[in-house]
């Protein structure tokens, strides 16, 4: 797998974040947001919002703030999500189903313009507007589209076939729902999405606030 260094994880991680509040306030027809506002909305100091932001190569004006415009803009710029990528998405079952629904893609740069599977009571039907082919026909059509990402959505037990399947296809980036790590050659990024990690950050967080309420009785 590609051993790509990507700078200040937890900031990347929380660009989007900002990016929805940004977005928000455009459509309000504020302009200018000042850090401690962003501060007060991401529960962050303002030495840290100023650290984030500046990842993306805008500075705010001391006194005044940031323009809310041209911050949208840094942001999507520096994660690549000004240019639309094209990916398939192997696995039409539920997950694969509600991912090639939600419209919210395109705006991150991401279309999923089509889908695999094995089997046969999906193949040939349609998933939200996407065609579902064999998952034997993978390598010809990724090749063919000239798709660069693919996205993962089997059983852990079938993820490094597929997973084989897309690398035989050109495929150079994957997105990886399977709970599984996969082995893939060094010139393939691999982001593995481990869904019950944000479960386990939620159910300790409840259980503390319980506990705090219970103590407050």
């Amino acid at each position: 797998m590609a051993n790509v260094k990507v700078p200040k994880l937890p900031t990347i991680r929380r660009l989007p974040t900002y990016l929805y509040k940004l977005s928000e306030m455009r459509k309000a027809g504020v302009e200018i947001v000042a850090t401690p506002e962003l501060a007060r909305y991401m529960n962050l100091g303002e030495i840290v919002i100023r650290k984030d932001l500046a990842l993306t190569g805008v500075s705010g004006q001391p006194g005044v703030g940031y323009k809310v415009r041209e911050l949208i803009e840094a942001i999507k710029s520096y994660l690549n999500w000004d240019n639309v990528s094209e990916a398939i998405l192997v696995g039409a079952g539920s997950l694969g189903s509600a991912l090639m629904g939600y419209e919210g893609f395109e705006e991150y740069g991401l279309r999923i313009i089509a889908a695999f599977d094995a089997d046969p009571a999906k193949i040939g039907t349609e998933v939200r507007e996407r065609s579902v082919f064999d998952i034997d026909r993978l390598e010809e059509l990724t090749r063919r589209l000239q798709v660069r990402m693919g996205i993962i959505c089997v059983p852990a037990d079938q993820a490094q076939d597929v997973a084989d399947r897309m690398v035989a296809g050109g495929i150079k980036a994957i997105w990886n729902f399977a709970n599984v790590s996969l082995k893939v050659p060094d010139d393939v990024i691999v982001q593995r999405e481990v869904i019950a990690g944000g479960l386990a950050v939620l159910s300790v967080k409840m259980s503390r606030k319980l506990v705090e309420e219970d103590s407050q009785e």
